[in-house]
């Protein structure tokens, strides 16, 4: 199994979040392409309704687009999201983990992040990967885990 890769991110408050800090617990580090879109909203939502579960099994949560502090503090705010997203400024941990790629939206190809959501284990170990994630049962996926 692949470990995480090293990465060091500020979260929307900017304070500095690394893969160090992620050990111990078990991690769900969901990747999205942007704050304030129809399908991310529902995501961010879906995982902040479900947060005192995923606390119950002791999983801790976080979101990762390269959207500014200040758009995911609006994005936080307006939309109540109950967890930290972080800011991959220049993509260094999408490009590391394959996951910013080469897309098509709307018959439009450009670069971008392909949404994919990692369970992260106490030890660092990606222990599932979904790629190309289905919003509607994201969660169901996960926890069969």
């Amino acid at each position: 199994m692949m470990k995480l890769p090293a990465f060091e991110m500020k979260n929307q408050n900017g304070e500095i979040v690394t893969e160090e800090m992620l050990k111990g617990k078990c991690t769900i580090l969901y990747f999205y392409p942007r704050d304030h879109t129809p399908t991310c909203t529902t995501q961010a939502i879906n995982f902040t309704e479900n947060l005192a579960e995923l606390k119950e099994r002791g999983i801790q949560v976080y979101g990762v687009n390269g959207d500014s502090m200040k758009k995911h503090q609006n994005f936080i705010a307006k939309h109540n999201i109950g967890f930290d997203l972080l800011v991959d400024e220049d993509y260094q941990l999408t490009r590391e983990l394959g996951i910013y790629k080469m897309k098509k939206v709307f018959g439009k190809e450009s670069p971008g992040i392909v949404r994919t959501t990692l369970l992260i284990g106490p030890d660092l170990t990606i222990e599932k990967r979904i790629d190309n994630v289905k919003v509607k049962n994201q969660l169901e996926n996960l926890l069969e885990k």
